[in-house]
This record gives C-alpha cells, structure tokens and sequence, in this order.
C-alpha cells in the first residue's frame, strides 16, 4: 500500500490515480478516503488524477494516540502534497475534510493550489459560544463522545441509519449498503482517533483561516444537513473567503456527495472547469 511517513513518525496512507490536473480529496469522520469513491471513479473518467489519503487514526493509516487536530491534519495533507509534489492542485474537503482543507491553506499557503471547495463543511465554529450564539451546545458533542466510548458500533450504526444521510426523514429509502460501507470505514479506524476528533470538528474556530484564503473557493451546502447545520457553517464560510461562491441544496443530506453524487460531480466538475 502506498504511504508516507510524517515528520512525527505516523504512517499514512494515501490513493492516487491517472494522470492530468490534480484533485485532492478529504474525508470526513470517522471514514477514510474510501467515502470518496463516487468522486475519485468520476473525475479519473473525466482526465483527472485524484488522490485521497486516509486521515492519521482513521482508515489504514496508523492508529496513533496523539496528533488528533486540526493543525496537524493539515500537516499531514501537506506532506502528502509535498511528497507527491502536486502543482496547480483543486482541493475538494467534505465535512470535517473541509475544515482540513481551510486550514491547510491558511497554515501552508496556496502556492499549490488553484481552486478549492468545501462540501457541507464545519468551518468557521460548530459549538456554540457567545461569538457564536447559533452554533450547537457542547454537551451535543460530549454526547457524542460517551455513545463512542461506550458502544462505537451502535453508535456508528446510529448515525449512519439516520441523519448522516437522511434516512431518519419521512419517505427516505436508506440503502443497506451505504450505512454498512459508512459502518465499516469508521470502524477500520482508531477508537481514540475518532473520539479526539470530535473536538476537532466541532471546537476548532476557522475565522481567521478562512481569511486568509485568497484563491477561490466553492462552498456547497444543504439546508437540510442534519450534521453540520446550514445557516451557522455555509453561508458564514463564504462570507468570510476572499473569493468565496456559496452553491446550496435545498433537501439533499449532509452524506451529499454518497446520495446525490451525480448532482455533486456535476457541480464540481463545472466549477472546476469555470
């Protein structure tokens, strides 16, 4: 399998495909570069290379004990990049993989990179804080963590069958298959990966990133995202880019680019292509 190894010594995993311009994929949690299949077979048949790599602790890279936030989930993006010496680059981040990207570009410049985009992503701040009255109380997450350290399975399983992809909604049809491939990404991960990274989805504040940003950036939201809530994360997100375009989905779910890929590939590809 094809890794590299961080400057703190973690193993990681990466995929990378065909040839022509790069496109950089990141996950969301607990998943692993897996989550990004629809996407990598999409734009490989459309002359694409893509690459995607397991975040530390999660999928096939190491199940290392500390590491578990955001600064160094954009350390370890950038070493991929480096290693692989990736130029004019797009990267696409969903979820907690788009609060990656931001903060990778913030931390590491854009000197790779020609475009950007973030799907139902956590930045600018998911918890809820004076600066930010909207966000969502702390002990939602802190729940979160108990259910994962008492039963990781169910709750992976809770999550997956319900509002991760909207199959908690009336006339929804949940696909077996989906919620076991979502099950079975998250437990190929790491126990102490995962329940650190709760609080570095959700407690990480990405205001000035997103700031500092220049180049543009695709911001690509649901309203009816059931896990990181519209009106406090994309609409704030492309206010606060430089060269930010906001593009929202009226009842797609947060699990968009698995559900609705052919929507999300086309839009991708178009902005990719603008």
């Amino acid at each position: 399998m094809p890794t590299i190894t961080t400057k703190d010594g973690v193993e990681i995993f990466y995929k990378d495909w065909g040839k022509g311009q790069p496109i950089v994929f990141s996950h969301g949690w607990p998943l692993s570069s897996d989550d990004w299949d629809c996407q990598m077979m999409f734009f490989l048949n459309h002359g694409f290379r893509v690459i995607a790599h397991d975040r530390r602790g999660h999928g096939r890279s190491a199940q290392v004990s500390d590491g578990h936030d955001m600064d160094h989930y954009a350390d370890d993006l950038a070493a991929v990049t480096d290693h692989l010496d990736l130029k004019n680059a797009i990267h696409v981040g969903h979820s907690t993989g788009g609060g990656e990207v931001v903060r990778y570009l913030a931390r590491h410049g854009e000197s790779r990179v020609v475009k950007a985009a973030i799907l139902c992503a956590v930045p600018p701040l998911m918890v809820k804080t004076p600066a930010n009255p909207g966000g969502t109380p702390k002990d939602v997450y802190d729940g979160f963590q108990a259910a994962l350290a008492a039963n990781r399975s169910q709750f992976y399983r809770d999550v997956a069958s319900g509002p991760f992809y909207g199959y908690n909604r009336p006339g929804a049809k949940p696909s077996e298959a989906v919620i076991q491939n979502w099950w079975r990404q998250g437990m190929t991960g790491g126990a102490k990966a995962h329940y650190d990274g709760i609080v570095a989805f959700s407690q990480t504040d990405f205001t000035e990133d997103l700031k500092k940003i220049n180049l543009p950036v695709l911001v690509m939201h649901s309203e009816d995202d059931q896990i990181v809530p519209y009106a406090d994360a994309g609409p704030l997100s492309a206010k606060l880019l430089k060269n930010g375009t906001l593009k929202t989905y009226k009842g797609f779910p947060h699990g968009m680019p698995t559900t609705e890929a052919e929507t999300v590939n086309a839009d991708l590809l178009a902005y990719i292509k603008g």
